[in-house]
């Protein structure tokens, strides 16, 4: 097992999230957790895992229960500058988690993405809802 920190940027409303933080913690792991909708973003933070991830903002970009169509920015004529600048006003517009360890970055949905993050991974995990996984090996 690595030494190297895993950060997950956290949303503890969330489903998904809460699955990813325990799968992670059921690998051995103790996770850094960064609950964005309290710290909110900062442009380089955002702008720096796009590139870990080789992703652009929409591709990131949460459109489900969030104000993301008020805004404007499911339409063609949404840049990246203009994604940006509204999910550092409103946090709740990036999609979750996001986890970041030595193995690379990735917006972890569905949940089972984070096992391609870590090197330790459980046999098994039973998810919140009662579904198990079997990490691949």
């Amino acid at each position: 097992m690595t030494e190297f920190p895993v950060v997950v940027f956290h949303n503890p409303a969330c489903g998904t999230s809460r699955n990813v933080v325990a799968m992670i913690r059921a690998a051995g792991y103790e996770p850094e957790i960064i609950e964005y909708l309290q710290t909110g973003w900062t442009m380089d933070q955002l702008e720096n895992l796009l590139a870990a991830m080789g992703a652009r903002p929409r591709d990131i970009l949460r459109e489900k229960d969030t104000p993301a169509a008020e805004l404007g920015l499911l339409g063609e004529d949404a840049d990246d500058a203009k994604i940006l600048e509204a999910m550092i006003a409103q946090p709740i517009l990036v999609n979750r988690p996001i986890v970041v360890s030595y193995l690379g970055t990735k917006l972890c949905r569905p949940s089972e993405v984070v096992f391609e993050l870590l090197d330790n991974r459980p046999e098994n995990f039973t998810k919140e809802g009662g579904e198990v996984v079997r990490p691949p090996r």
